[in-house]
């Protein structure tokens, strides 16, 4: 049996041009998202994978409307194979049933897989060269040495409560008790 799918990213389009399409097709049922290509929930085609069955095969107008990314699209089809689904894409002429259509994806596959490593590979070089400049990533400390001085001398006097201490040195009392423990250990 063909499943259909189809996805538009905003209320205002239309998705008539998808659905006649695969309705032309010969799709039994026909599962749909409005949802941005961004966004990795959608609902409709998670749907649509449950309600296939080994021996369908999931139809789309074009190949954009199933995956956000090559890797997304890779991931898709996957499950499906492993459910013993198929994968149709109209505009493009793919079909994930016949052998063509699976060696294309394999072809997908080993770009997206080749184009990972090479981010990797990029990322990991670019984190070396800052931190030979002596730059690190994350998040800039909130209490430095002289907020946690003053946080401690106020502490230990015992004049002043950790919320009025909090709000003095705009932090978090999560913050505080973080940095305060981690002093006393």
């Amino acid at each position: 049996m063909n499943i259909g799918y189809c996805r538009v990213s905003t209320d205002t389009q239309n998705d008539d041009p998808q659905l006649d399409a695969l309705k032309e097709a010969g799709c039994a049922r026909i599962f749909s998202d409005v949802a941005s290509g961004a966004k990795t929930e959608r609902t409709g085609l998670k749907e649509a994978i449950a309600y296939a069955r080994s021996g369908d095969v999931l139809v789309c107008y074009k190949l954009d409307r199933v995956g956000r990314s090559l890797k997304d699209l890779i991931d898709t089809v996957n499950t499906l194979k492993s459910k013993g689904i198929g994968f149709r894409v109209l505009t493009q002429q793919l079909d994930t049933t016949t052998p063509a259509g699976m060696l294309i994806f394999h072809v997908f596959g080993a770009i997206a897989e080749f184009e990972r490593s090479l981010i990797q590979e990029r990322t990991s070089a670019g984190l070396k060269a800052a931190r030979a400049r002596g730059r690190f990533g994350g998040r800039p400390k909130t209490m430095d040495q002289k907020k946690l001085s003053i946080a401690e001398s106020l502490y230990k006097d015992g004049k002043t409560n950790v919320s009025e201490i909090c709000k003095t040195l705009g932090i978090s009392r999560a913050t505080f008790y973080r940095n305060i423990s981690a002093k006393a250990a």
